[in-house]
């Protein structure tokens, strides 16, 4: 059975620093005919780093939560940036650390209503670098013993689903 749908014509509505906003003209596998809510994300990259048996995280306050969360260092990849990339230059300016990075996953946050795309990696080799947030970036870096940050999600006190999952990836044994 065929189930993708046909886009018609993108509509976009905004267009802004970080997303786009578009309502489509689709069709239906059946070939009814739709409409698309999309929100246009450049996608991000963000790195699990265990440094001496601690997950480095960073807590900072989100404005579209309104309330502070504990995440795994990550950032927005400018146009055309390597994700790899982003992931080390994220994980310096957050953290001041550096690492060799392994792809663990690609994660689909959203996929109802975005195209955004979370590559996430495994820091090895961590050694120290230089800590330097961007001008309007304020966090605190948190460092828990890996099974206490596993409890965390497990009591709903980390809810930032590239963090989960990481986290939860990394729960095979190795995590050392």
């Amino acid at each position: 059975m065929d189930l993708e749908e046909k886009t018609v014509r993108k509509n976009y509505l905004y267009r802004g620093k970080i997303v786009n906003l578009r309502c489509d003209d689709a069709l239906l596998p059946n070939g009814e005919p739709c409409r698309r809510e999309i929100v246009e994300h450049p996608g991000g990259a963000c790195v699990l780093c265990i440094d001496r048996g601690k997950v480095v995280l960073v807590r900072q306050f989100r404005y579209a939560y309104g309330e502070e969360l504990l995440e795994i260092p990550a950032g927005k990849l400018e146009k055309g940036e390597d994700p790899l990339l982003a992931a080390k230059r994220e994980l310096e300016e957050e953290t001041g650390l550096v690492a060799d990075l392994v792809p663990l996953t690609v994660l689909y946050p959203t996929p109802g209503y975005s195209n955004e795309k979370i590559y996430i990696y495994r820091a090895q080799n961590v050694r120290e670098g230089v800590r330097h947030p961007d001008r309007d970036e304020f966090l605190d870096v948190v460092k828990l013993p890996f099974e206490e940050a596993v409890a965390l999600v497990k009591k709903g006190a980390i809810r930032d689903a590239k963090t989960i999952a990481a986290l939860l990836l990394c729960c095979g044994g190795d995590e050392q």
